[in-house]
């Protein structure tokens, strides 16, 4: 669930249902209740997959220029 918009004494909520069915629905205040997030480790183990991903991606990209530098 996902909070759109926040109001005096509601909330506008967006998720998916288990069909991929978008919902949209404006629940009281008192229907929620907030979550604590907390930061583990793995949220950073994922951004620094991503990091690596990224320069993998690079270096195929660099490898596929000198290949057609080389056929030219």
């Amino acid at each position: 669930m996902t909070v759109a918009e926040v109001h005096d004494d509601a909330v506008a909520c967006l998720w998916m249902g288990g069909e991929g069915d978008l919902f949209r629905e404006t629940l009281p205040l008192t229907a929620l209740e907030p979550a604590e997030i907390e930061n583990s480790d793995d949220e950073e183990d994922d951004e620094e997959e991503d990091q690596d991903d990224e320069d993998e991606d690079h270096d195929e990209d660099e490898k596929a220029s000198r290949k057609k530098r080389k056929a030219a």
